[in-house]
């Protein structure tokens, strides 16, 4: 199967994209090469700029806050307490009073460093960075490996509770979601008021079917469309039945 996670709304479009940029990082700084640390300190700067919406730590906070009330409450009954919910409640406390330690925007210890906000401008250009345009990020890939990883590592300390925070809010969000299997008629799917309450789907559909979703939602109707995957033509509807499963995903 391959599995599809389509948000619908602002929130969780945010946490989702910080969701691949913190698994992006962390694949490339486990690495040894200096093309991977360059790739490495190319996707700091993305989360940097992902994670700049004033309001993404409040909100985060709030959220998290919220959860622990609904587990709270939970964990009264002993269902809650054998399903590891207390083990949650844990969790959810100790990325509160990370994320509430957090003082100031986030990222802005990496916008008093010179240095790489130098490196940000120039990576943004292409090939700005050339060892002719930045000697010292050049001296720096050639460094050895352990010393780029530990300089990478302090770099994105600070933004971790962030990762953390996010990782919890979507982890307890993909639990909470309802699956059903649906049928797609010649690559057509619509429910009506589909989306009201929902925050995020997620499709699942066989890998035997050369086809990608297109998903409009809102309040009122959920409109899927199966199209090609043709990649040296223009995409057209897919024009066979097509059997998916959808989870409607939504935080209590």
């Amino acid at each position: 199967m391959i599995n599809y996670e389509f948000p619908l709304n602002e929130k969780v479009r945010t946490w989702l994209r910080l969701e691949d940029l913190f698994g992006r990082i962390f694949h490339f700084m486990a690495q040894e090469e200096g093309i991977d640390h360059h790739d490495a300190l190319t996707t700091l700067f993305e989360i940097l700029e992902a994670s700049s919406r004033a309001d993404l730590k409040s909100e985060l906070l709030q959220e998290l806050e919220r959860q622990k009330r609904t587990l709270t409450i939970r964990c009264d009954n002993q269902v809650a307490v054998k399903s590891g919910g207390e083990s949650v409640l844990l969790e959810l406390e100790q990325a509160s009073a990370e994320l509430l330690a957090l003082l100031g925007k986030v990222g802005q210890h990496l916008r008093k460093n010179e240095w790489l906000m130098v490196i940000k401008q120039r990576a943004s250009m292409p090939g700005g960075t050339c060892e002719f345009d930045l000697p010292s990020y050049h001296y720096w890939l050639q460094q050895d490996a352990a010393i780029r990883r530990a300089d990478l590592e302090a770099w994105l300390a600070p933004m971790l509770p962030i990762h953390v925070g996010i990782s919890i809010a979507l982890r307890l969000l993909r639990a909470e979601g309802k699956s059903m299997k649906f049928i797609a008629h010649k690559g057509n799917f619509q429910q009506m008021q589909g989306g009201k309450g929902t925050q995020m789907l997620r499709l699942a559909i066989s890998r035997e079917y050369p086809c990608v979703p297109e998903v409009g939602a809102n309040k009122y109707a959920l409109n899927i469309r199966f199209l090609v995957a043709d990649y040296a033509t223009k995409p057209s509807l897919y024009q066979q039945d097509i059997p998916f499963e959808l989870t409607f995903c939504s935080l209590s």
